[in-house]
């Protein structure tokens, strides 16, 4: 066994990833306003996540207009106290450079400061000067095309990254550039990069909400959320192959409690399992004490514990503050298992694909610990749901085989690499071939119509689509789209227009379509020339009605095929 772990270790990374010196954990946690304006509001929270062993913190207060109220007038107290205090708490933090402060005249409140270049170089020049030592990452604005002006494009965030990074390097050559982007907007970051920014930035920040929603309502998504940070460097080696292999962080992400806590805390799980699986370098969870921004926290409004404080705490005990990623497997061919050396032995965590609970069978005894409360049992199976559990200690023909797979993509329901076409049917006999919904398989199945022959268009989730990552992804080759559609029984007059990823966000493709009648299944094509399909909203293309009025149509089938150029 001793030999074996020793090879497992050999596959793994020798080393965490290094932001210069600088070694990161993908432990981290962020915060809302209200909990980040001093020294102060971080005392409210901050020692409960040193207690489970976060030490990974996004930013404090560096607003420009909090720093230099007049110009030329700056003052540091507050943010100098914050980086003491988060020091003090074994917080190693960025910094974000935003801000367009009210004596600013030149740009109106909540604009890219694309009028003051110099008052903006000037900020940078400043803030990154004085905490040069202590903030060594820095990204620029937070999640644009958020919190820009309602005109303002790629090319003024272009112009703001580029002045950043002069300014910042010329304070402090050590320091390092995050260029960023909201959701997964992949599409954005291309067009920044083509703008101005290429090779004004050392790494990447994504706030992929979308992406886990998809996997927190179980559509069966995991594929997409572990496809962002290859998909991101598909677009870097196209478009500025010196920065192909920057570090990643997702600056925020998290998942709303009023979902349930039980859901949070899966997500949780979910999201960095998958993360640290794909190659993200932090995930700094949003947040970690509720604020202005919802029940989004690791704990309550009140400073208590959710069931995902607890989850994070158990999975840094028993992963350890830099795991080793050591491959993936389908348990049962089917079900999600990733496979890393932890802080004491091998872990798997795994989870069902589907809700439906599936019994998988280890052939000795394992160790199994719930994520949340911490318990632990022995057995020699598992009954799978949706929530995430730890598997310790697991065999090794499981953790062989995972790493046989550690740099393969993990298959969505088959591989389709290299189809020409993926398709979607409804109904009874539904099946799902490189093409899914956001309804998930099991709502799928369950609302039918005509027999079972088709699914009913107004399916929430159902009329939106999501192709096999591996079929289709940032490459910009043409497709056609077909639909098999019909209106229901009662002949409504019904309708929908096709809405998909392209180079410069969402477009429709041609105009409205109106089902012409119920009296037969109809088929309906798109040629389209420029996707570019990157799932920043989470899926890929979909059919929109007006409201409830156009939408009473029944879907047998769609189908997407790759067209000659």
């Amino acid at each position: 066994m001793k030999r074996f772990l020793v090879f497992l270790a050999a596959l793994a990374p020798l080393v965490p990833p290094v932001f210069g010196d600088e070694a990161l954990s993908p432990w981290g946690v962020g915060s809302c306003y209200s909990n980040n304006r001093s020294a102060a509001d971080n005392a409210r929270w901050i020692p409960q996540m040193e207690e489970i062993g976060l030490h990974s913190y996004r930013t404090p207060h560096t607003d420009w207009g909090a720093l230099e109220t007049t110009p030329g007038q700056w003052k540091w107290e507050a943010l100098d106290q914050q980086m003491d205090y988060l020091t003090q708490h074994g917080m190693n933090f960025g910094g974000t450079l935003i801000g367009t402060p009210k004596w600013n005249t030149k740009d109106r409140p909540g604009s890219l400061p694309v009028n003051n270049i110099e008052g903006w170089s000037a900020y940078v020049s400043a803030v990154v000067g004085h905490a040069k030592g202590r903030i060594q990452r820095w990204e620029v604005w937070n999640e644009p095309p958020n919190f820009t002006g309602k005109n303002q494009k790629p090319a003024d965030y272009a112009k703001i990254v580029a002045s950043a990074y002069d300014a910042a390097k010329a304070a402090d050559p050590s320091c390092l550039i995050g260029l960023a982007a909201k959701s997964a907007h992949i599409n954005y970051l291309e067009q920044v990069i083509q703008a101005g920014a290429k090779d004004h930035f050392d790494f990447i920040t994504l706030h992929p909400y979308e992406i886990l929603n998809g996997v927190v309502e179980d559509a069966g998504t995991e594929s997409v959320f572990l496809h962002i940070v290859p998909t991101l460097r598909k677009m870097l080696a196209a478009q500025d192959p010196a920065k192909a292999n920057v570090p990643v962080i997702f600056t925020e992400l998290g998942c709303d409690a009023k979902k349930g806590l039980d859901v949070q805390a899966n997500a949780l799980v979910k999201a960095y399992v998958m993360g640290i699986a794909e190659g993200v370098a932090c995930i700094e969870w949003f947040e970690g004490r509720d604020g202005d921004s919802g029940p989004m926290g690791l704990l309550d409004g009140k400073g208590n514990p959710r069931p995902s404080y607890e989850a994070m705490k158990h999975l840094i005990e028993h992963l350890g503050q830099h795991p080793k990623y050591l491959g993936w497997i389908l348990l049962n061919d089917r079900h999600y298992a990733f496979a890393f050396q932890g802080a004491k032995t091998t872990a798997l965590v795994t989870w069902a694909h589907t809700p439906e609970a599936n019994a998988v069978q280890f052939g000795k005894a394992v160790q199994i610990v719930s994520v949340t409360s911490g318990e632990s049992r022995t057995a020699k199976d598992l009954t799978l749901t949706t929530a995430p559990a730890l598997v310790l200690d697991a065999p090794e023909d499981l953790l062989k085989k995972a790493a046989a797979n550690k740099d393969k993509p993990v298959p969505w329901d088959g591989d389709y690499s290299k189809a020409q076409s993926v398709s979607l049917t409804m109904g009874e006999q539904h099946a799902e071939r490189g093409l899914h919904t956001l309804s998930g398989e099991s709502l799928a199945k369950a609302v039918v119509v005509y027999g079972g022959a088709a699914r009913a268009g107004n399916v929430p989730g159902g009329n939106v689509f999501v192709v096999d990552p591996e079929f289709l992804s940032y490459t910009t080759t043409p497709i056609e789209i077909e639909v098999v559609v019909r209106r229901n029984e009662a002949n409504d007059n019904s309708g929908f227009k096709l809405v998909y990823e392209s180079r410069t966000g969402f477009k429709t493709a041609g105009g409205w379509y109106t089902v012409p009648d119920n009296k037969e299944w109809h088929t309906q094509k798109w040629r389209i020339d420029d996707p570019q399909f990157v799932n920043y909203w989470g899926y890929n293309f979909s059919l929109v009605s007006d409201g409830n009025v156009y939408n009473k149509y029944y879907l047998q089938s769609v189908t997407v095929r790759k067209l000659e150029k």
